[in-house]
Order: C-alpha cells, then structure tokens, then sequence
C-alpha cells in the first residue's frame, strides 16, 4: 500500500485492539460465470447442487442480485473491482490502486482475514487486502487441472510459484479447509475466489457422468442466432460454439456446465463441513455469489457480454447468525453492495464515498425495499434500465432498443418496444434510463452517428 493510502487508511479506521470472537465470522465463496438460475433450490430440477440448497434452506436467497456490467470483454475484471471496492462500474480502477477493500477494513476491524483463488485486479491490491493468501490463480487462460498458482509471501510478493495437479476447485477448497484449521480466536473473513464454472470445463468423469445431455432441456430463450448485430458478436465467448446454435450442442454445454458446477458444490459442501468440525458454524455467515452470469445458448448466445438477464443477473444466498431461513427476497441489489453489508455484520464502518447500499437491515428483517432500479452497462456497446416490472434495453452501436414487460416475460422473449400501446413507457424508460447514466458517471451517447448494420454475416 502506497504512503498516502496507508496514513489515511490508519486515520480513518484504526486499529481495534484485544478483538475476541463476538463478531460474526465471514465465509465468502465467489463462482466465475455463474448464472443465477443454476440451483436446484431455486428451480433449475436438472442440476444437483445438494450443498448449495442446504446454503438456501437455511439462509436468505436474493433474485434480483447484479453486477452493473463490464468495461472490457473480461467482466470478471471490473465486476470483481466493484465487488472489493464497494464502487460503481465508472468508478472504479480495476486494479484496486489507491482504493480501500472491504478486506481492508475488517482488517482494521479485528478481523484475520483470508484468501485462495482467483484475483484479476493486481497483485499489489492483494497482498494490501489478503496478506495470508494461499494458491492464487492471478489471471491467464489456464485448463482445470492444473491451473499455476502461488502465494503471497513477505512484503507481498508472489512466492511459492507452482502448477498442483489436483482441479482447481479442490486446491481452493483444500486452502480454505487448512485455513479453518488453523486459524485462531479473532473473526475471520475467508474469501474462496473459484475459478469455476469457467471454461475450459474440465469436470472430473465422476461428475460428467451424473448428466445426460440429451435430457438436459435447454433455456426457454433459446436461440439458434441473435437476431440482431448486437455489436459483440464476434468475441472470443461466442466463438465457443459455430452458428447458428444447435439444440444438441447447447445440451452438451450445458451438461458440461452443470457437471463443473456439482464439483464446485462438493468443494463448497467439503469447507462447510470443516467450518462445523471446527465449531465456527454458528457464528459465521456463509455467502454464495458469483462475478456475472453466462448465456450458453440463452438468445443465440453464449458468453456474458451482452445485459440481457442471464449475463447481469447472477446468485446471492447469504446464511448464518441474525438471518432469516428459507427465505427468498426480492430486493433490487449489486455485487458493490456486499461490501458495507460485510461492514455492518463486523460493526465496522464503511469507508466515505461508499457506492454499495448495505443488504443488512434486509437481512434482519427491518425492510424488504432495497433499490428501486437496476442499471447495467456493456463497454461502449449496450445499456439497461430495469424498474420493478419494466426493462429497457439501447445498443448504442446499432441504434436499437428493446422494451421487456419482465413480471409477464422473465426470460425476455418478447421484444414491445414497438408495440404501441408501450410508447408512453418507452420514452419513460429512456428518460429514466439517461437520468441513471448521470448518477453514475456514465457519459457514452445512446445513439451512433455512425451506426453498425443490424445484419452480419456470421456464416465465416
């Protein structure tokens, strides 16, 4: 941490000494390109996620939890910064420089805190936020098994640089159980950054073989082929499966993606299982979230670049002491919000200039309103405005804008932006949605000069 941020930083939030263990312990499993609807819990009867619905019988499932979006083509990146920073997509710096974490603050909290897996967001930011991290995965396309690692060492540099065998999901999960074991008395806040179910989707056979793909059906918005030129057609996602999309090749991801993702629960379901051998369970709140959701067929497409529903909306189950069980709540919230959330549970206090709106008095109970809008924003290229029912969507590029009646059409088949009896609404969401690029610094134009064709030939 450089001078300056480090004197403000011990101004602002000194350090409390003599903590005992009366605070809540935090225990924090974050997926990479997860969808929300992927929990059996929650609806989806084709997956087996016993661990992760044991998470929502006894906690609080939100469906309405985003990400605002992404700068860059990896979302990972800027969605991760939102998440440790507690700030907005056009807020932020990517990786973390000069910017306070929640990690940080609970910290100076009293709090051990606790780190294995992915960081995208610069190495200096995690050794200023995780000193004791093991097995980190600090970016690269790397295969499951056999993903390098290394630690954090003195004076924060990487050591220990190595290449472990085992999947990846088992060497965070490995790190996570030793951690467990050995810390101590103070509260601890463990942050288990899964590389999963990120391709390349390398589930052991074990697991491969407990789906069929013939039997798996494939999302209600399935398309062969976007269809329109929505601007990002030719990224690197979308080139994971040839246009149009078949039925059957969609079914074979999707086995692949729900087979990677029952590993990653058992992982989650063999950490839990020690949190409870060492008696922490109790005082500690588990949560499950993930960094953005994923089309794999949903709308002719397959990556997350894009701010339809499945790629923003993503899963949030938070359980443990003070929150309700079996519960699922319909609250408007972000990633960015988790950080004074995690604040308000260690009775710390968030930093100035907080973007995030705490989930906490939700949790307990004292509301069920949160936010009353959702903006999502896709490089230069794609902007959403979602009220409670309504969603407008406006690709800048191509000068298009699609209106969704989401209480009627969840899945955003039915495009009435040119319906009209929904002109009223149309320009209402406009205004609306340019009055949300105001608050949050976001300057891009919603109409080209120069618009792309709507058409492309993606035959090539």
């Amino acid at each position: 941490m450089n001078i300056s941020l480090t004197i403000l930083f011990a101004l602002l939030f000194p350090i409390q000494q003599n903590q005992t263990n009366t605070k809540p312990n935090i225990l924090f499993f974050f997926a990479d390109d997860q969808r929300a609807d992927t929990i059996a819990a929650l609806g989806n009867k084709a997956i087996i996620t016993p661990n992760i619905d044991n998470l929502v019988a006894q906690g609080t499932s939100f469906d309405r939890f985003y990400i605002m979006g992404g700068t860059q083509g990896a979302v990972c990146v800027p969605s991760r910064a939102m998440l440790l920073s507690g700030k907005s997509l056009f807020r932020i710096n990517e990786r973390l420089k000069d910017t306070i974490t929640w990690p940080m603050v609970l910290r100076n909290a009293g709090y051990e805190t606790f780190a294995t897996g992915k960081w995208h967001n610069g190495q200096p930011s995690l050794a200023e936020s995780f000193p004791n991290a093991r097995s980190i995965y600090l970016g690269g396309m790397s295969n499951q098994f056999g993903t390098p690692v290394a630690d954090v060492g003195a004076e924060g540099k990487m050591v220990n640089a190595r290449t472990p065998p085992e999947h990846c999901s088992e060497v965070f999960a490995n790190e996570a159980i030793s951690f467990l074991k050995r810390t101590g008395t103070k509260p601890f806040a463990a942050y288990i950054a899964l590389k999963s179910p990120h391709d390349p989707r390398q589930a052991p056979k074990k697991f491969l073989e407990m789906y069929d793909s013939d039997k798996i059906p494939v999302p209600a918005n399935y398309l062969p082929q976007h269809p329109f030129n929505n601007g990002e057609l030719l990224i690197r996602d979308e080139a994971l499966e040839k246009w149009p999309r078949s039925k059957s090749a969609i079914q074979k991801h999707l086995a692949e993606y729900y087979a990677i993702i029952t590993h990653e629960d058992e992982q989650i379901g063999r950490v839990i299982a020690t949190l409870k051998e060492t008696g922490k369970f109790e005082n500690t709140l588990i949560v499950f979230a993930a960094d953005n959701g994923l089309a794999i067929g949903s709308h002719g497409l397959m990556g997350k670049q894009n701010v339809y529903e499945h790629s923003v909306r993503v899963p949030l189950v938070i359980a443990g002491p003070g929150v309700a069980k079996n519960k699922r709540n319909q609250a408007m919230c972000y990633t960015f919000d988790l950080f004074p959330t995690f604040c308000d549970a260690a009775g710390a206090e968030s930093p100035k200039g907080m973007e995030g709106k705490s989930l906490w008095p939700v949790l307990q109970g004292k509301t069920d309103k949160h936010r009353d809008s959702i903006f999502t924003a896709y490089r230069g290229l794609m902007r959403s405005y979602r009220e409670d029912r309504f969603k407008l969507i406006a690709y800048t590029a191509v000068n298009k804008l699609q209106l969704f009646d989401l209480d009627n059409d969840p899945d955003e088949i039915n495009d009435i932006s040119e319906d009209p009896q929904y002109k009223v609404k149309l320009d209402f969401m406009l205004v609306r949605m340019k009055d949300a690029q105001v608050k949050w610094s976001d300057k891009q134009s919603l109409k080209s000069e120069k618009p792309l064709p709507l058409e492309i030939d993606l035959s090539k």
